[in-house]
């Protein structure tokens, strides 16, 4: 099943192997729980503690009780992990491993919101699995000495928010409650320690006046404020309270445990630990030599911390002491040549040049002019932007990656969101605000008065409350972002028309998102996500986009485009069956491409609006410019909504070898802002990591106008009345309308809602600018979840085909994508009709085969790519009827299945090769167990036309534990030397 990304596998827990010692029948662990001194308490489990680190709560009600004892605690959650089951990227280390690393004396497990989805009647099943795990743990002694002590915890309740748009609780708290007794049934039969949180969670939320989850399943800040005092109260069986008084001392644990997430959770591990870690620069250094010695230094750094709990917990002033925390690698530059990697074409110069005589190597096409905006002269902590946007106030936005790739311990975080403001509108930014720091910033777009941005592994939601411009809210809205790569972690930002938020991310990646509605979206695949803040509903959008995605787009009427950043292709994004399709936009000419932006300015000529640029950053250096065409046409054949581009003049070039444009917005003033990453090093996996040529300290903006024609006038949308606001849904720049939708999305919807139903309840769908109008009306119901089936239907029949297209696309959301209205849970899948099985297969083949069907079709998983017909996409992927790779050795599906697949491979006579775009293949072996391998196997090799043998469990098993140490995807032709095609 070749897909658009491997994953690495780890198999944890699904078949645990024999144990290691011996456990005393007798081993309990009852409560009171005592802690004993220099414990080590490591707590694994899903989204609930994964984010308990981030408020520091629970550490601090236990460590404020413990004074003296010197306790240390590493928290090892994980969104989406489960008891039997904890993906991972590709040769990180194991759930086990990092327990022995640690050295856990005590293991507090939380689990059950995951699994209970599997309903009631397989909460015996995860009980079983709950005092397996124990066994399994116990037997492994991490501490290396003893029998750990443990803790089951119980999920907590799902809370009635009172949010339309998310579910009431009413069938997951069933569910919930019978996995609590699972686990208080587990903790009995395994001998330790059970804290009930499902009861009182389920209290807390009766009778807290003020919402304490995020979306009805995660708690917020507050929400771990109390659950933390509940579970110390617990554990030590004495009243335990939190509040203002601790405030120094969950300070102290919160910086603590900022080390050690970056050690636990260490981003940009493909460098450390998988394909990229052994890719050998000067000296024969390597990136996971530099990358393993760091998370030497970051063990160092969290010890150094828990002495500084320690102190604090007793009321005893600590200074923080570094000194014995081993110096970073040095690492000796590869620029100009110095390696094999290394290429002096590619590479700028050492030599950089100030901004002024930088922007003097710049052209743009006559007419147009150019001139610096910001720079890091200006602004000195400016450098490597990488996203833009423009705020309802008309303040253009960056996000300044200075770490890039990761940041490296001892030294300053300075990755932030930054605010530029012309004051004097002269076109020159003359005051900077960092809006909040943010490790990783790859992307970020404004909504409900705040702003998203990844921190990858998480989605943050921050806010101003006081009038600042400073974040002092700061809320994980979506965990389990993959960060194996951080170049190709979730990026470019952009809401949608419809009320999504889209980004895209590449290969290496697994993720693992919990949200309130089902079942966590496990998934390696490339391409393009969309999550829906209102509803927190997270979904894969659509594959095909290469192995490293980059750049969004939405024009006039709503058509989508994307970028395959790597091998430089856009793609307009249209309908397709039960998801969406890339599709093909022009005939590429340059890579690699950073963002993409559609021209839509009332200051730039009137020939050009609508057209697609490109930001190139190697060779061409600047922006490759195409007019699209939407009108249908016979050559190449398209219909009325298919687009295809053709070459315009660039709109921005330059010959300063260093300039790096990575996005471009259109300003208030309606210019072009356009981000300059300013760097004489460009590729990720070319160089060393710690390279000291990548550039931390150079970064610019610079401001393409028209000056024949007027800037475009500012129009008011911060603040600005509803009905103010639905006018400006009428503006002809899409910057203008997207701001007003981001405006809207804070206010309350039943207003809007209202008010756009009487706004629009005129407008004649057969007039082409008032068809838009109404477009926009249909728009904001989708935003603000709420079917307006009688403006859909108006829409339909609409005779401006661009506005009917458009509502069909909200017809496939409606009715086909986005199966939940406001309240409507959709949490157990609709029951799947039954695919007839072939007639040679026996009743028990049927049955595995028939489970089968419905794992190929999960989201992101098979069809994505090879399409239900099994007959691939042409030159990207291969199909599964009829090919020796399906129907021959079993062993040699297997192995690919488990480890993924990447190389150039022939299928039926049809090279396909990565040079044209095919990505590497998904390794499932993290996210499909034996048997659900072997069925998903089973029905590839009997369907489309396919006869083969079935695929056992056993079999799969066999071939998992002989190939465990396969820390890499498999190469087809390593494939073919073990398991040659039979004559």
């Amino acid at each position: 099943m070749l897909k658009t990304m491997f994953i690495l596998t780890i198999l944890l827990l699904g078949t645990f192997r024999a144990a290691a010692v011996d456990v005393p029948a007798d081993t309990t662990d009852p409560l009171p729980f005592t802690f004993h001194r220099d414990d080590v308490v490591a707590m694994i489990g899903n989204a609930l503690p994964d984010r308990m680190q981030h408020e520091g709560w629970l550490e601090t009600a236990l460590q404020s009780q413990l004074g003296g004892l010197n306790v240390r605690f590493r928290n090892m959650g994980f969104s989406g992990d489960l008891v039997d089951r904890a993906p991972r990227q590709k040769g990180c280390m194991s759930r086990d491993d990092y327990l022995s690393h640690v050295k856990a004396d005590v293991i507090f497990a939380f689990f059950g919101y995951n699994e209970s989805f599997d309903g009631p009647a397989k909460a015996d099943a995860y009980r079983k699995g709950l005092v397996k795990l124990v066994q399994h743990l116990r037997a492994r002694q991490p501490n290396g000495t003893s029998f750990p002590r443990f803790v089951l915890f119980s999920p907590i309740a799902f809370e009635e928010t009172g949010d339309p748009n998310l579910p009431d609780g009413s069938e997951h708290n069933p569910r919930l409650a019978a996995y609590a007794e699972a686990t208080r049934l587990a903790a009995a039969d395994a001998g330790v320690a059970y804290v009930d949180l499902y009861t009182p969670s389920l209290d807390l939320f009766e009778k807290s006046d003020a919402r304490l989850t995020v979306n009805g399943a995660h708690l917020n800040e507050e929400g771990h404020r109390l659950l933390a005092a509940t579970v110390a109260t617990a554990l030590f069986e004495r009243p335990v309270m939190l509040g203002a008084q601790q405030e120094a001392l969950r300070t102290a644990v919160k910086d603590k445990n900022w080390h050690w997430h970056n050690r636990y959770r260490a981003t940009d591990g493909n460098d450390i630990w998988g394909s990229r870690a052994r890719l050998t620069f000067m000296n024969k250094q390597n990136n996971g030599a530099v990358l393993k010695h760091e998370m030497v230094m970051l063990d160092s750094l969290a010890a150094n911390r828990d002495r500084k709990i320690w102190a604090v917990s007793q009321g005893q002033d600590h200074v923080l002491d570094d000194s014995n925390v081993p110096a970073p690698i040095a690492v000796a530059s590869n620029i100009g040549g110095g390696s094999g990697s290394s290429s002096a074409i590619k590479e700028g110069s050492p030599d950089y040049l100030a901004a002024a005589e930088s922007a003097k190597q710049l052209t743009v096409p006559e007419g147009y002019a150019v001139n610096v905006f910001a720079s890091e002269e200006m602004f000195p902590s400016l450098a490597n932007p990488v996203q833009m946007q423009v705020d309802g106030k008309g303040r253009i936005w960056a996000a300044s990656w200075n770490s890039y790739p990761k940041w490296e311990p001892l030294t300053e975080l300075k990755d932030s969101l930054m605010i530029f403001e012309d004051v004097d509108k002269d076109g020159v930014a003359d005051k900077h605000i960092v809006f909040a720091k943010v490790h990783n910033p790859v992307g970020f777009e404004f909504w409900n008065g705040g702003v998203l941005v990844t921190a990858g592994p998480d989605l943050l939601f921050q806010k101003d409350t006081d009038g600042d411009d400073r974040a002092d809210v700061r809320t994980v809205v979506l965990g389990g972002l993959g960060t194996a790569d951080t170049h190709h972690s979730a990026n470019n930002l952009t809401y949608g028309p419809g009320g999504g938020i889209y980004w895209q991310s590449g290969i290496f990646l697994v993720h693992n998102h919990e949200h309130p509605w089902g079942k966590s979206l496990q998934t390696g695949a490339s391409g393009m996500y969309r999550f829906d803040p209102r509803r927190a509903t997270i979904k894969y959008h659509s594959g095909g986009s290469g192995p490293n995605p980059h750049g969004t787009s939405f024009d006039y009427w709503g058509y989508c485009y994307a970028n395959d950043g790597t091998g430089g292709r856009p793609y307009q994004v249209r309908p397709d069956g039960q998801g969406f399709k890339m599709h093909s936009l022009l005939n590429r000419e340059v890579r690699p491409v950073a963002a993409n932006v559609i021209i839509s300015s009332p200051h730039f000529p009137d020939d050009i609006q609508g057209d697609f640029a490109m930001c190139n950053t190697i060779g061409f250096l600047g922006l490759k410019t195409y007019k699209l065409h939407k009108d249908g046409s016979d050559k190449p054949p398209k219909r009325t909504g298919e687009a295809w581009g053709t070459r315009r003049e660039p709109l921005l070039e330059s010959k300063d070898r260093n300039f790096r444009p990575t996005d471009a917005v259109f300003g208030e003033d309606g210019a072009l802002y356009v981000s300059d990453w300013q760097n004489v090093i460009i590729g990720h996996m070319q160089h060393n990591v710690r390279d000291p040529s990548r550039d931390k300290s150079h970064g610019r903006i610079v401001r393409v106008t028209y000056p024949s024609r007027p800037l475009q006038k500012p129009v008011a949308i911060d603040g600005q009345p509803i009905l103010a606001l639905l006018e400006n849904l009428k503006h002809p720049a899409d910057g203008v309308r997207h701001r007003t939708r981001v405006e809207l999305s804070e206010r309350d919807s039943s207003k809007v809602l209202e008010a756009a139903r009487l706004w629009a309840k005129d407008f004649d769908p057969a007039k082409e600018d008032e068809a838009h109008h109404l477009l926009e009306a249909l728009w904001l119901h989708q935003q603000h979840n709420v079917r307006n089936e009688r403006l859909l239907e108006k829409l339909l029949a609409s005779p401006i085909e661009h506005a009917r297209i458009a509502a069909g696309t909200v017809k496939h959301f409606w009715r086909t994508v986005d199966t939940a209205t406001g309240g409507t849970v959709f949490i157990e899948k609709k029951k799947s009709k039954k695919v007839a099985a072939p007639k040679h297969l026996s009743k028990k083949d049927v049955k595995s085969y028939q489970a089968g069907a419905e794992i190929f079709s999960r989201d992101a998983h098979c069809s994505t790519c090879h399409q239900a017909d099994g007959q691939g996409l042409a030159k990207v992927y291969p199909p599964l009827a009829g090919t020796k790779w399906v129907l021959g050795d079993e062993e040699r599906l297997i192995k690919l299945t488990l480890h993924g697949l990447f190389g150039d491979i022939e299928v039926k006579g049809v090279p396909y090769s990565i040079k044209t775009g095919t990505p590497p293949m998904t390794a499932f072996g993290a996210l499909l167990n034996n048997q659900e391998i072997a069925d998903v196997l089973t029905y590839v090799r009997n369907s489309w036309g396919n006869e083969a043998p079935a695929i056992r469990a056993e079999t799969v098993k066999r071939v998992r534990i002989a190939t465990e140490g396969q820390s890499m995807f498999w190469k087809p032709q390593a494939l073919l030397k073990a398991h040659p095609f039979a004559n």
